[in-house]
């Protein structure tokens, strides 16, 4: 399922990162990468915020969309 659609406070793993290559290149540079543990921390304002390698990052509802958990 897409990481827009994870539960809050769950730990997921990355199955896959979609999207251009682009995309695909920025997301693996902020360490959403496939077999990495995530976790959504609070949904706002039309981003999402979570936790993946003991950082939080805001990420997107449409990038949140391509990270399929």
């Amino acid at each position: 399922m897409p990481l827009l659609l994870a539960e809050m406070n769950k730990e997921n793993i990355i199955q896959k990162v979609g999207g251009t290559p682009d995309i695909k290149h920025h997301l693996e540079n902020l360490g959403f990468v496939a077999g990495s543990t995530i976790q959504v921390v609070n949904k706002s304002n039309g981003n999402i915020i979570v936790s993946i390698k003991d950082t939080r990052i805001a990420i997107s509802q449409e990038l949140a969309r391509k990270i399929i958990v």
